[in-house]
C-alpha cells in the first residue's frame, strides 16, 4: 500500500484530484501540502502546513511514493514574473528534489500545452524550464501533463479563462483531428489521467499531451 503526496491541493486540478486521491484503494495515506489547510476530514488525510519555499524543513514529513504537483499560476495573479517564477518553477522544482531526496518513486506534475524553454513567450519558458528541471530528478517515472486550456469552476476565477473556454466551447463541435489537441480541458480530466498515470506503474518519461487529455 502506497503513499500519495499532492501539492496545489486547492487549485482547479488539485481540488479535483484530492477526492480521487482519498479514494483509490491504491493509496493508505495521502499527504496535502501547502500554506493553507484544506476543508477536507478524512481518515487518510494528512496535512502538512507551510511556505513552500521551506520544504526542506519538513522533508521528512513529505516521504511518499507517488508525488502530485499540480501548482500553477497567471502573471496576473502572481503579478509580477519574478513571482510567477517562484511559483511555476521554483516551487515546483524544489517540491521535485525533496522528494526525489525522500526516494519517492513517481512524479506527476501540471505543466502546459506549448511549454518550451526556448520560447520568446515568458509563460511557455517557464513551463519548459521547469519541464527540463524535473527531468533531472530521478524518480522511476516522471509523467508531464500538458493541458492547453482548463475548464472548471476555481476558487479564484480567471477572467481569460472564462472568455477562452467559452470561445473553445462554441468551437468543440467543430474540432477534429488535428484540432482537438486545441479543445478545453476539464481540470476533472486531468486529474483522472494523473491518478491513472500513476496506477500503470510504468518507469521513464511520459508526455501527456492536451488531444489526450481532451479525449479522457
Amino acid at each position: 500500500m502506497k503513499t500519495a503526496l499532492l501539492a496545489g491541493a486547492t487549485g482547479l486540478i488539485g481540488s479535483q484530484l484530492l477526492p480521487l486521491l482519498l479514494a483509490s484503494e491504491r493509496y493508505t495515506k495521502v499527504i496535502v501540502v501547502g500554506r493553507k489547510a484544506v476543508p477536507v476530514i478524512h481518515p487518510k488525510l494528512v496535512q502538512v502546513v507551510t511556505e513552500l519555499d521551506k520544504l526542506e524543513a519538513v522533508r521528512l514529513k513529505l516521504i511518499a511514493d507517488d508525488v502530485y504537483c499540480c501548482l500553477g499560476t497567471t502573471m496576473a495573479q502572481a503579478g509580477s514574473k519574478e513571482a510567477f517564477f517562484k511559483v511555476d518553477f521554483l516551487y515546483v522544482v524544489q517540491l521535485a528534489a525533496v522528494s526525489a531526496g525522500n526516494f519517492a518513486s513517481q512524479l506527476l506534475v501540471v505543466s502546459s500545452m506549448g511549454a518550451d524553454a526556448e520560447s520568446r513567450v515568458y509563460y511557455s519558458r517557464v513551463k519548459g524550464e521547469m519541464e527540463a528541471a524535473v527531468r533531472q530528478t530521478p524518480f522511476r517515472a516522471i509523467h508531464i501533463f500538458r493541458p492547453l486550456l482548463l475548464l472548471g469552476e476555481r476558487a479564484k476565477p480567471r477572467l481569460g479563462e472564462r472568455i477562452g473556454a467559452g470561445v473553445l466551447g462554441l468551437l468543440a463541435p467543430l474540432m477534429r483531428g488535428p484540432l482537438l489537441k486545441y479543445r478545453a480541458v476539464p481540470g476533472a480530466a486531468v486529474a483522472a489521467a494523473m491518478l491513472r498515470a500513476a496506477e500503470d506503474d510504468g518507469g521513464g518519461i511520459r508526455i501527456h499531451e492536451s488531444d489526450e487529455l481532451a479525449g479522457t
